[in-house]
């Protein structure tokens, strides 16, 4: 578990960091497209799915993503809401410890702990939906919306 530390703290330290004072169709209109242009710049293929309060406010997919990435945001969004934290924490979780989304009673076919499905946080409300990507090694899913959001929110 020690080997694990720092990184879920760093992971916790995201979901503290990362919180919005409002959250509008304009802004998950904003951030999605943000999304979209760095992969274009990374040259990378994503899926990107914004979730408020139940209603999908942004979805798209570049060339080379399929039906399998919007059942992969599902699957990673379902975590976030279970769990109240990114899939990519509960990833790095399960693993520290030996365990998996199997071993916690949910089923696999639901709910996937890997990188990719942000909890989508208001300042002094808490989390009201999802901002999640699929189409890169979970790892990076997460990390392209984190840098994301770090840019956003700090403009």
């Amino acid at each position: 578990m020690s080997e694990y530390k720092a990184e879920l703290e760093r992971l916790l330290q995201q979901e503290d960091d990362l919180q919005f004072p409002e959250f509008t169709n304009h802004t998950a209109f904003q951030i999605g497209c943000r999304l979209i242009e760095k992969a274009v710049q990374e040259s990378k293929s994503i899926a990107v799915t914004i979730v408020r309060d139940g209603e999908m406010l942004f979805h798209s997919k570049m060339e080379g993503t399929n039906a399998g990435n919007d059942s992969w945001i599902k699957r990673k969004s379902n975590v976030v809401h279970h769990f109240g934290h990114s899939s990519y924490y509960m990833h790095v979780l399960f693993k520290s410890n030996g365990s998996s989304i199997e071993s916690s009673s949910l089923d696999s076919a639901d709910y996937a702990a890997e990188g990719g499905a942000f909890p989508l946080i208001l300042k002094n409300v808490g989390i009201v939906g999802t901002i999640a990507a699929s189409g890169l090694p979970g790892d990076q899913d997460h990390q392209i919306i984190v840098s994301v959001l770090e840019e956003f929110l700090r403009s």
